[in-house]
């Protein structure tokens, strides 16, 4: 447990929350229900073994803090997780329900691996992060955030070539995901970058794609082929042009193709903000001229 105040609510309870999840108990020394609560929170957090962490806010010396959370009643605990409130409850609960509310906030093993593959990812080990997520996945067959972004790293993130057994591990976990779940904008781009790397092989060459086009401009099958093409190999602005072109000539052509594998690109080049502006306001001025 530690003691919060104005000046390290950011580190030690926001940027804390993005390693685990933090437990903020707001109280005031003059609360008896606060000081039933405590020792409580406390004995728990000891039990959970490092699984969340517990801070505490003294309300009265941090009215600011108490004011920005809607703080009315106390002791009011609010779980943190990735620096967002996610969940929270006022007034003294008896163990079992404080242990359930914990269970709700705090990850299990699978989640765990998924956020240490999160960071591995974030210092560039991305061989280690992958058998991190498949250690979670295999504790957790229906974490559909792993699954996701294991495929996003085998698609996306580790180096070229991408082989054969590699798409067939993406295309695993892509998957795996509930079909409820697949109308997500991240499972359809990394399902576009899939569909793409597995047809770039059998699709005609850019040259030859280019000459079709050159030919005939509303020839808007080699334009989508064309958007494969530069799709597979992450060159997302000639990718865009060419499947604006085909909103352009008809927005019919294959149930509206061009358009939605344009929002998918959108995601897919999330890292190239300009980009994506730019051919979101012309899509934008496109449909609705």
């Amino acid at each position: 447990m530690i003691e919060v105040d104005e000046s390290t609510f950011q580190s030690e309870v926001l940027d804390a929350s993005r390693q685990a999840p933090v437990l903020v108990d707001f109280w005031a020394p003059w609360c008896a229900p606060c000081r039933a609560l405590g020792p409580l929170l406390e004995r728990l957090e000891q039990s959970y073994q490092g699984r969340f962490r517990l801070a505490k806010v003294d309300s009265d010396a941090n009215p600011q803090l108490a004011a920005h959370y809607q703080v009315r009643s106390i002791p009011y605990v609010i779980a943190f997780i990735d620096a967002e409130p996610a969940d929270a409850f006022v007034g003294v609960l008896p163990e079992g329900p404080l242990r359930a509310f914990i269970e709700r906030v705090v990850p299990g093993p699978a989640e765990l691996g998924r956020r240490r593959a999160q960071r591995l990812i974030a210092d560039g080990d991305f061989d280690a992060a992958a058998e991190a997520l498949r250690s979670a996945i295999a504790l957790d067959p229906a974490n559909g955030k792993a699954h996701l972004d294991l495929a996003e790293l085998l698609l996306e993130r580790l180096p070229a070539p991408i082989d054969a057994a590699r798409l067939t591990e993406a295309a695993a976990a892509l998957a795996a995901i509930a079909p409820a779940e697949r109308g997500d904008a991240r499972w359809r781009a990394l399902d576009t970058r899939l569909s793409s790397l597995r047809s770039a092989e059998s699709l005609p060459t850019i040259e030859s794609l280019q000459a079709r086009i050159g030919a005939d401009a509303r020839d808007l099958t080699a334009r989508l082929e064309l958007a494969q093409r530069y799709i597979a190999q992450r060159s997302f602005e000639p990718a865009l042009e060419q499947l604006l072109q085909i909103v352009a000539g008809d927005r019919t052509f294959r149930d509206d193709a061009g358009r939605r594998m344009m929002l998918s690109v959108f995601e897919l080049a999330a890292d190239q903000p300009q980009l994506v502006s730019s051919y979101r306001r012309r899509l934008s001025a496109l449909i609705n001229r």
